[in-house]
């Protein structure tokens, strides 16, 4: 896809496509890098897993963080499986 690089003050601008934001899970802040000759724009780190530390632990505090699939089965010997 190409662009028009847009005068916005003393500075310069590219309008990205609102769907290119969303599957970044891009908001309202970005992070912008230069690399071998590519400016490269990303979510922020910190952004990316936003909110993500508060609710697992209201998961936790509402014991809603069980396995579904138990760690051991009741019938460990599977013949199929060789150990």
């Amino acid at each position: 896809m190409k662009s028009s690089i847009r005068k916005i003050g003393n500075s310069k601008g590219v309008i990205l496509p609102q769907s290119f934001l969303k599957e970044c899970f891009i908001d309202d802040e970005v992070s912008i890098e230069v690399k071998d000759n590519h400016i490269i724009i990303s979510a922020p780190d910190d952004i990316k897993r936003k909110g993500w530390e508060e609710a697992f632990r209201e998961m936790a505090a509402k014991g809603d963080d069980q396995l579904v699939i138990p760690d051991l089965f009741d019938d460990e010997e599977i013949p199929d499986w060789k150990w």
